[in-house]
């Protein structure tokens, strides 16, 4: 397969020939956890930084992330909005005359515009590639607006280099696009379509078209006549933290990967909204002696790391609020919304911590959604939940959902072998 890093499919490569090729190395990859040494390593890195989120390539679909009122008020917030016009002249409308698609996402990955061939986007449906879906690598595994947005560089995706299976018909080409005075990463501009999308040709015109964006946000920050919202955006604070070895935090128009500290630090300020002295944010991160003035220590380079988050002493506490995942999980099933908050549950609270206060919250929210799956009598929603990384060896979900499967279910006997699997495994 030997190729560079950049090409999906360079020149005089035959495409049937590498589709056979990568179709072995990506059956290998699922059955036994082994990447073909001669992949792309941008493809070998993502496929294993996705199956490390619990993705399940054979069954996983992106998740969707905003409904048609939250998709709005995202958009029209949004910095890229103004410059949607010039994506669509350069990009959108031949795209759409080739029968491609072309979508742009956030800095989180959440697609915001989809836009082209009507056809396409109604196949493209099945495997939700729809606004308002998040195609990070988290929730969609190895992609190239996921990966362009993990790598921060542009990136093809050809065919069964995607990770998950009902994805691999595709191909896409993706390039990032920053702020022009800050250099915050804004979100991505891909394009996506068949074969001929992982040519060296298509990256090049994503990337034109990401240069010209840019460079309209520029002109209409100099000219002061775009939006107001697109120089003085600031967009809500969120902190992201299920399932992740660390967390997310995304604030201004800016996404930042926090060390595990730190998402440790603010996750507990964002659950202790009247804050936490020195010695109780020590308490909270460490069962050993963990000295009020090694945590000041780490709220300093906290706030330097993000100085975008207002952070207040005496106590320490934030000075505006920071929703988390966490927070939209606990909502969803305080408003009933069982089938929303399996969803949105993407794992354990921050499952590489072993602070005391972390620990707690994990362990709460867990058994909290649990034992609402536990009595739920919707045999979808059971299962949604079992099948997952937190869920798949949960022995008495797989016994409830076996309980209010409805007669002749052919799930049945899946459920019912994997259930004697885990009785095997248990003894």
């Amino acid at each position: 397969m030997g190729r560079s890093q950049d090409v999906a499919v360079p020149p005089g490569a035959d495409p049937v020939a590498l589709v056979r090729e990568l179709r072995r190395a990506h059956d290998a990859f699922v059955q036994t956890g082994t990447a073909d040494p001669r992949l792309r390593p941008l493809v070998a890195e993502s496929w294993r930084r996705s199956v490390g989120t619990g993705l399940d390539p054979e069954a996983s679909l992106a998740r969707i992330r905003l409904d048609d009122a939250g998709l709005a008020a995202v958009r029209a917030a949004h910095p890229l909005a103004s410059v949607m016009p010039v994506v669509r002249r350069l990009l959108v409308d031949p795209a759409a005359d080739a029968g491609l698609l072309v979508a742009v996402s956030d800095a989180a990955g959440r697609l915001l515009w989809v836009e082209g061939a009507p056809a396409l986007r109604a196949r493209a449906e099945g495997m939700h590639f729809v606004e308002g879906a998040d195609w990070s690598e988290a929730s969609a595994g190895t992609n190239a607006p996921g990966t362009a947005l993990a790598l921060d560089r542009p990136v093809q995706i050809f065919g069964p280099e995607h990770l998950a299976r009902p994805v691999t018909p595709w191909s896409c080409s993706a390039a990032p696009i920053h702020d022009p005075d800050t250099g915050a990463l804004l979100g991505v501009l891909d394009l996506t379509g068949g074969d001929e999308v992982a040519g060296a040709q298509s990256l090049s015109l994503v990337r034109a078209t990401v240069a010209a964006a840019e460079a309209e946000l520029r002109i209409e920050r100099l000219s002061g006549t775009g939006p107001r919202h697109v120089a003085g955006w600031t967009a809500p604070a969120r902190l992201d933290v299920l399932g992740a070895h660390t967390a997310q935090l995304r604030h201004g128009g800016t996404t930042s990967r926090l060390s595990l500290r730190h998402a440790e630090i603010l996750l507990l300020l964002a659950a202790h909204p009247d804050g936490l002295t020195a010695g109780e944010l020590a308490v909270a991160l460490s069962d050993d002696e963990h000295a009020p003035v090694t945590v000041r220590a780490e709220l300093s380079r906290l706030r330097a790391a993000v100085p975008s988050v207002g952070l207040a002493s005496r106590p320490y506490r934030l000075t505006e609020p920071l929703r988390t995942d966490l927070d939209d999980v606990r909502g969803a099933l305080r408003d009933g919304g069982l089938r929303r908050a399996v969803a949105g549950y993407r794992g354990p609270v921050l499952p590489a911590s072993d602070a005391p206060g972390v620990v707690r919250l994990r362990a709460a929210l867990h058994e909290r959604l649990r034992g609402h799956v536990l009595v739920c009598p919707d045999a979808d929603t059971v299962l949604a939940f079992a099948d997952t990384a937190h869920g798949r060896d949960d022995y008495a979900v797989w016994q409830h959902a076996l309980e209010v499967l409805p007669a002749g279910s052919p799930r049945a006997a899946h459920v019912a072998a994997h259930l004697d699997a885990l009785d095997a495994e248990l003894g």
